[in-house]
């Protein structure tokens, strides 16, 4: 894996969306599918920070002081096979006046699929990290013009302790949309293998059953951690929790073990909201981010 200076790895990645991206575990074959980007309000996101966190750091913001998100999902194939974890946002825009989200869209998933070679009919299985709107996204909207899912065929895998707190889902006015997915969805527990490679564990934080999935092949491992993590910049400091975790202590405390584990050999993390730096490793060695991208 090629060396990356702290300067060269992020330079102008972090204020724009990530278009597709692929890695290779051995004969696994893992890829961003962007789906589209949101803008967040770096401080009502991220309530720990201060004003001269932003000012030291404005490589993280867009011209308008939104901090840039990529919203998509993971696909993962693997011998003929394609699972795709998280759904992104679906075909629609969403914006508010005030509170951590500026702007959310969605919309561009199906042809993100169709430039990695796939139709959505190939998808055998879409699994969730949590059932929030941005992850859930093309699963509870049709095709637009069309009476019918976008993935015909696809079960939909969601943690037992997820799918059994569908009422947290009210505040979103998700609840009933997500409850209509029921006849094709199959629940898990922690520690299962859902697909080759693919072993999902539950940790709870950001909400209450939201789940990670450890992939492996070619001896890496590829942790895709949801929204355990939202910014590079929490890498750096796993105490800022994000406004929208379900409980802020135990998300950071999940989030002080998964930094240490993204730093041990051979292992690489995918954050599905990390602007145009979704797959990475973590150093701690004191020479600058501690994010740093990989590419291959």
């Amino acid at each position: 894996m090629p060396e990356l200076t702290t300067t060269a790895a992020h330079e102008g990645r972090l204020n724009r969306p990530a278009g597709i991206r692929s890695l290779w575990l051995g004969d696994t074959k893992v890829s961003y599918v962007p789906d589209g980007d949101v803008r967040l309000r770096p401080r009502p996101l991220l309530p720990d920070t201060t004003d001269e966190v932003w000012a030291a750091h404005p490589e993280y913001l867009d011209g308008t002081g939104h901090l840039v998100a990529s919203v998509g999902g993971l696909l993962v194939e693997h011998g003929g096979r394609a699972l795709l974890i998280d759904a992104g946002f679906g075909p629609q825009t969403f914006r508010t006046p005030d509170g951590p989200l500026g702007v959310i869209h969605g919309g561009a998933l199906p042809g993100s699929l169709a430039g990695l070679g796939l139709a959505p009919e190939d998808i055998e299985a879409v699994a969730f990290t949590h059932l929030h709107s941005d992850h859930i996204g093309w699963a509870v909207h049709p095709v637009p013009g069309e009476d019918r899912p976008l993935f015909p065929r696809a079960e939909y895998l969601i943690a037992a302790p997820e799918w059994d707190r569908l009422d947290l889902l009210a505040a979103e006015g998700t609840t009933e949309r997500v409850a209509a997915l029921a006849p094709r969805v199959r629940t898990f527990d922690d520690g299962q293998e859902i697909f080759p490679g693919v072993r999902v564990r539950i940790t709870p934080g950001h909400t209450v059953g939201h789940a990670e999935y450890v992939i492996t092949g070619g001896g890496r491992r590829l942790i895709a951690f949801g929204d355990a993590v939202h910014s590079p910049i929490q890498i750096d400091h796993p105490e800022w929790s994000a406004a929208f975790d379900h409980d802020l202590a135990r998300t950071a405390e999940h989030r002080r073990r998964l930094v240490a584990e993204l730093a041990e050999p051979d292992t690489i993390g995918f954050g599905v909201h990390f602007a145009d730096v979704v797959f990475g490793r973590v150093r701690q060695d004191g020479t600058g981010p501690a994010w740093q991208p990989v590419d291959a």
